[in-house]
């Protein structure tokens, strides 16, 4: 069985076929599904969406890209959030993007810290997305060493990898490990501890080969295993209960 450990189901090209996939997921193979959120509203709809599912988890944050709705107000309803329902696993997904940086570093970075604070307060893990901010992100990681997390989508070297699985955090890969240029993503996956990989389909986006380019599901998470699975040389069986343990492990399911 399969832990997609990142997903965004409530995004609108699911619209027209979301209740279908969601009834058929588990004959597809998924055990579990990690529904993150990315806003106040988008972790609503994540909670909504989980309920009805005892396979179907979410987390509560608000992602970088629309990180100038962060304030007080939305920090104590993430807390409600967390405190009220079990389905809530973490924080997220929250961090720092500079690939556009259409919000300013220094606003994105707030955002990031009282995230950060808030899942220290809590107890929760987090879920981190970072892109081309590799020295900030891992900066403010290092002021919170009693949190732990997922680097999502994993786009830093090996060498910061190595780092953060010494400090007690996961690797999330998708489907970019598929890809024929995904060289460092394949080193990062070769030397890191089995123990401190997850794998997701981070969907809607980057299907893995050789669906590239078309629309991602939690039902395609099984290519991310397959390579991964070739990449250490162990069996897919291997590779597939490894992860499903590391993503209950990170999340806390049971």
């Amino acid at each position: 069985m399969l832990f997609d450990t990142h997903a965004h189901l409530n995004d609108s090209c699911f619209d027209a076929d979301r209740a279908e996939l969601l009834a058929t997921l588990p004959q597809k193979g998924l055990s579990l599904v990690m529904n993150a959120g990315c806003s106040l509203e988008s972790s609503r709809e994540a909670l909504n969406m989980a309920a009805p599912y005892d396979w179907l988890y979410c987390s509560v944050g608000t992602h970088p890209d629309s990180c100038d709705e962060v304030n007080e107000a939305v920090l104590e309803e993430y807390r409600k959030l967390c405190k009220l329902n079990p389905k809530v696993k973490a924080i997220g997904e929250i961090g720092l993007d500079y690939h556009y940086e259409d919000i300013p570093g220094d606003i994105q970075k707030k955002a990031f810290i009282a995230q950060m604070e808030l899942a220290r307060e809590l107890d929760m893990p987090v879920i981190v997305h970072e892109r081309d901010a590799h020295e900030d992100g891992m900066h403010i990681v290092r002021q919170f060493p009693t949190v732990k997390g997922v680097f999502h989508c994993y786009s830093g070297s090996a060498e910061m990898a190595r780092q953060l699985t010494d400090m007690g955090w996961y690797i999330g890969f998708t489907g970019v490990l598929t890809f024929k240029n995904a060289r460092k993503a394949v080193e990062t996956a070769r030397t890191i501890p089995l123990d401190r990989i997850v794998i997701e389909t981070d969907c809607p986006y980057m299907a893995p080969e050789p669906f590239r380019g078309k629309r991602n599901d939690p039902s395609l998470v099984y290519r991310v295993a397959e390579k991964l699975a070739e990449i250490r040389g162990i069996s897919v069986e291997e590779a597939q209960k490894a992860t499903t343990q590391n993503g209950k492990r990170l999340y806390r399911i049971d």
